[in-house]
This record gives C-alpha cells, structure tokens and sequence, in this order.
C-alpha cells in the first residue's frame, strides 16, 4: 500500500509539469515567432512478480532455475523525461509595417546580445536612435557582415533576405523603394540576413524573449547554404504555433490525470488506515 502511495504521488508531480508546459504556451499563443513546448513522460521499470512457496505448474524457459509462478508486472509511476520545443511552421500575418520580417522555412534569425549571439523566430523589429536595426528588446539584428545599419523606410528586403537601398533618396527621405519601379541604376546592396540553423534544433537552449542559443546538444549554428534558405517575407510576421483548442483539450486530461491520481492517494490512504486500526482488533 505504501507503493501505492508513491505511485500516485508521482503521477500528480508529472501532470503539475503537464501543466505548467501548457500554461505556458497559452500565456504566450499571442508573441509573434512564439513555439510551442511538449513535455514527455516516461515510466519506472515494471517489476516482475512471482509467487514464492508456490509449487503451481509454472512453465520456465530453456535453462532457468526460477520455477516460482509469474503473478504479472507492478508498475512503479512515472516521471517527466523531457521537454522540448516543437518547430512547427506558424501562421503568415501581413502587418504591412517594412520592419516586420518573417521566415517560410526552417532557420533563425541571428540577433546579437551583450551574452553573445542568439537567434530568434520573433521577426518583430523596429529602428533604433542610431539607425541600427534591433529586436524590440534592443538586441542588434545582424547580417552577415555584422549589425544592420539603415535610415528611415529607403530600404527593401527581398525573399533571400538581402538588403536593398535607393541611393537617389536622402537618407531622410520617408517615401518606400518599390522594387516594381525598376529603378535599378539607383539600387544598392546593404546587407544580407545572417539566416542560420543547427543540426539538431530540439536541443536549442531557450533564453527568454523569444531567443534560443546553442548547446552542444544542438551543434554550433551556421548560416543556411543557398537553395535551403527559408524565404524571407518583408510586411509580414509569423505567428506562435500554438493550437488554443488543443492546449485546452490537453488542460482538461491533465486535470482529470491529476484528480484520479489524488483519489488514488486519498483511497491508499483509507485503506492503510483501516488495515492498521482494524486489522489490530482482530
């Protein structure tokens, strides 16, 4: 009985993990670039019961000398094996603002932070007071030849996520270079994303704010070769992967998990009661 109790008490701690996974998610289904966490569960070794002083038929394998017969398999709970991160494409929102970009595709986008370099799926950016492109945390958003640095909205990126300026207006100037004009003798090459991914993106490290950074497990991050680069949507922005249904589907199986195993501890618990105040008197 005093495994039983056990037993129950593991499979209330794995579903308050359950929980706090799916409570998360929900806090964050608005943040832009936001994916999902899952959290996975794994159980004890069973143990193989056998009754002893038992001379019952038991047929044994070749070569065994336990003849006592098999009564069958204790399960001994649970516990939470891991969590992770699910990288499943979000949904396109056309927010027609120049500094929203989002990614149609595996990769990160490569942000540079005073802990070094982190890299994120929120496409949410906006310009600082010295015109360098940022995250909205302030962090610097980088190209491959390092911080991005543009003036007001003369500036067009296209699906590879290279940077294009008009050099015929001032720096000042508010108007939006449209690519459709076809003025090309006044285009200029600024930069181009720094659009990387790891070999093993379930073993990013998440920081906080959207950003994630490698680990071992993960692989060192590079910048993603031609013809496998995620196309780069300017205007737009990718929404979190998180299905509310679903996560409020999985709330309600965690809550009735964690009440069965609470009647479990609660009926272990009278039944133990019993045993030592009753099976005294006898």
């Amino acid at each position: 009985m005093i495994r039983g109790l056990y037993t129950g008490a593991t499979g209330m701690v794995v579903q308050m993990h359950r929980l706090d996974t799916i409570s998360n998610n929900l806090a964050n289904v608005d943040l832009v670039g936001y994916k999902k966490d899952t959290s996975i569960e794994k159980s004890f070794p069973e143990l193989l019961l056998r009754r002893m002083n038992d001379d019952g038929v038991y047929k044994f394998p070749f070569g065994s000398v336990d003849t006592t017969p098999i009564v069958g398999k204790l399960g001994m709970g649970c516990e939470v094996n891991e969590v992770f991160t699910v990288f499943t494409q979000g949904a396109m929102k056309q927010t027609e603002n120049v500094f929203d970009m989002a990614l149609e595709g595996e990769g990160f986008f490569s942000v540079g932070t005073e802990e070094g370099e982190r890299y994120t799926r929120n496409g949410s950016f906006l310009l600082n007071s010295e015109s360098y492109l940022v995250t909205k945390n302030g962090d610097y958003v980088l190209g491959e030849n390092g911080p991005i640095k543009i003036k007001a909205n003369n500036f067009i990126i296209d699906e590879d996520g290279v940077i294009y300026r008009n050099s015929r207006f001032a720096d000042d100037d508010q108007r939006l270079v449209s690519m459709a004009e076809n003025d090309w003798d006044n285009i200029e090459r600024v930069d181009r994303l720094k659009i990387v991914n790891v070999s093993r993106p379930r073993e990013l490290k998440k920081v906080g704010h959207s950003k994630w950074m490698a680990t071992p497990d993960s692989g060192e991050a590079e910048i993603i070769e031609e013809g496998k680069r995620p196309k780069v949507r300017q205007g737009f922005v990718e929404a979190s992967n998180v299905n509310v249904v679903q996560e409020m589907v999985e709330m309600i199986e965690v809550n009735r998990s964690y009440e069965a195993n609470q009647r479990l501890i609660q009926t272990e618990d009278a039944l133990l009661g019993k045993l030592i105040n009753e099976g005294v008197r006898v």
